[in-house]
């Protein structure tokens, strides 16, 4: 028998799993009470803001894929905020900038992540307001015991706090000191912001939706958009080394609303994997998937073998090339990235050496085009050319400097969402005293360069990391998935997603097996990195496996052997009924719960 960690969870009522236990019991106690599972995972984002802060918050952005149980098609949620209209290339350049600042108001994109929940809310949940938001104003009113991860970050920037983020130190440096591990915080300002949306809800009638969307409102135009307007024109301190204002405007706010779109999809190995739009970088785990296939070779499946391994992060490497090049909020060639006939191309060069370059493809015929930051030496390999500071990182180690969270939640009716909410962090900007959360930094991923698919404009959004998952067997949804991780969401969920569907193991077991990734190609976030070659493998990796990967070229550096990974997943079987979730042990943070 193989060994887990913890078991998969089985049940026919519910299932929810997230990075942070508080979230899934918050989701399980909201299906216990009759709530769905999209009024479930409004429930547990809500409570993510409050008690994972340095991995998200309330002006941050969340995406979300999911389906019914009457329309198994499924849908992608875009909860990502757009640039500001004041954002252009010209004001950046004017303040002497190159690059946008990592941290700091300037940083900030549109808020996108409550109207998103909100919307959730109106078009497939079932509960009003009051009740899914009554767990996260319960934690941040009367408090929780913070996780040691938040206030490790809180003490990274402390300084900043106490020299230049006063309205942040107010809140997290209560005491003169970080938080502790497992000291109880509270955060009554954003309890206040929830309570009075709830009111604002409650003034508009009984109607639930009617109250919902008072709610949006009262987010979007009335006073918290009043209240981001006033701050963000405040100069402060960012990673520049220089105080700038912010560019978000109440306008901004009002013009902005979370939308609905179809995903982008790939049918793989009997199954339908659906991911959100060019836009995020979700649709790099489908073209990985797709050169595998088409390198026709059933030993390139195996994450834990030595052929497996190396076909996969040449494979990674290829895609996230790709991505560098194509990806973006604007014109892709989607289908040609997606097509049998450029899998097949970019398979071919897929060879017996690891690769030390970045190689972006011609999916339509034209060349690909790169940041000037990149440059090639004379190995022809990528490197950074000007780098600077930024925000969430997974370090070689597997040590964070920031994340993200992740939620799925299935019910026993059949509907099931993956969400993965994000940004403002905060250590991202000031937070806004009456407000109690700061403005997030996504713009961050924008590039300064004319002619870029990542080119910074107006109204555009940011190319994001964030990238939730939706598994299809015969039309009918039957898993959802995903990972907080930066650059490495996609390659860990690619891990789990052979193991799980091609190698049939447990979903437990998938979570729970030795875990790796590659950063053989430029890092979403500041400094840019590039590591020509390099694989980083927890070292319970078999060691002649390790020995065969030297071997051939790569250059193999060892984490934890628990580092790597934060997986979250739930699964329901349609012939059946019967739900399954499980959840990563890493950081021993993240729980599943059902029955």
């Amino acid at each position: 028998m193989t060994f887990t960690t913890r078991p998969t969870l089985r049940g026919t009522f519910g299932m929810a799993s997230s990075t942070h236990w508080l979230a899934s019991q918050s989701a399980m106690g909201v299906l216990e009470r009759g709530g769905n599972a999209f009024d479930a995972a409004v429930a547990a984002g809500f409570v993510l803001h409050v008690v994972e802060p340095h991995l998200n918050g309330p002006a941050g952005e969340v995406p979300a894929i999911l389906a019914t149980a009457t329309d198994p098609t499924p849908r992608v949620l875009c909860g990502q905020g757009p640039a500001p209209a004041a954002a252009t290339v010209a004001h950046f350049r004017s303040l002497g900038l190159d690059l946008v600042p990592g941290a700091g108001p300037l940083a900030a994109v549109v808020p996108g992540a409550v109207d998103a929940w909100l919307l959730l809310l109106r078009d497939h949940g079932t509960r009003t307001l009051a009740e899914v938001l009554e767990p996260a104003i319960g934690y941040a009113a009367a408090g929780h015991p913070l996780v040691g991860a938040a206030g490790q970050t809180v003490a990274r920037v402390r300084s900043l706090f106490t020299d230049h983020w006063p309205t942040s130190a107010r809140i997290w440096l209560r005491h003169g000191r970080p938080p502790a591990p497992g000291e109880m915080v509270t955060n009554p300002a954003y309890a206040d912001t929830l309570r009075r949306l709830v009111d604002a809800g409650r003034a508009a009638g009984t109607d639930r939706v009617a109250q919902i969307e008072a709610a949006r409102r009262a987010w979007r135009e009335g006073f918290v958009a009043e209240a981001i307007d006033a701050f963000s024109r405040l100069p402060f301190r960012d990673s520049s080394g220089c105080a700038h204002a912010g560019l978000v405007t109440g306008d901004d706010l009002a013009g902005f609303s979370a939308t609905w779109e179809a995903p982008v999809t790939l049918d793989w190995h009997g199954h339908t994997v659906a991911k959100t739009g060019f836009w995020g970088q979700g649709p790099v785990l489908l073209q990985t998937l797709a050169v595998l296939e088409a390198l026709d070779d059933p030993a390139v499946y195996d994450p834990s073998g030595l052929d497996g391994i190396h076909a996969q992060a040449e494979a990674l490497k290829l895609a996230f090339a790709d991505r560098e090049a194509w990806y973006g909020d604007t014109d892709v060639p989607g289908s040609a990235l997606l097509s049998a006939d450029y899998a097949r191309s970019r398979a071919a060069l897929v060879g017996d050496r690891a690769s030390a370059e970045l190689r972006p493809g011609s999916p339509a015929g034209e060349p690909p085009r790169l940041p000037s930051h990149l440059r090639a030496d004379a190995g022809g390999r990528a490197v950074p050319q000007d780098p600077s500071t930024g925000e969430p990182t997974v370090r070689a180690d597997g040590v964070t400097r920031g994340d993200t969270c992740h939620v799925d939640v299935v019910d026993r009716w059949g509907n099931i969402i993956s969400a993965t909410p994000s940004g403002g962090w905060l250590q991202s900007s000031p937070a806004i005293p009456e407000l109690g959360f700061p403005l997030g930094s996504r713009l961050q991923m924008c590039w300064l360069e004319e002619g870029l698919a990542s080119t910074l404009r107006p109204g555009r959004r940011p190319r994001t990391t964030l990238s939730p998952t939706l598994v299809l067997r015969d039309g009918e949804p039957v898993m959802a998935c995903g990972t907080p991780g930066g650059d490495q969401q996609d390659q860990w969920q690619l891990l789990f997603l052979l193991r799980h569907l091609a190698g049939g193991q447990e979903l437990q077991e998938a979570i729970d097996a030795p875990t790796w990734h590659t950063t053989s190609f430029p890092a979403s976030f500041y400094p840019r990195e590039v590591e020509p070659g390099v694989l980083v493998l927890e070292d319970r990796v078999d060691g002649d496996v390790l020995s065969g990967l030297r071997a051939r070229g790569h250059t193999v550096r060892l984490s934890d052997p628990w580092s790597l990974g934060r997986m979250c997943a739930v699964a329901r079987d349609p012939r059946t009924g019967v739900l399954s979730a499980a959840a990563n042990p890493r950081g021993a943070q993240g729980y599943a719960t059902g029955r």
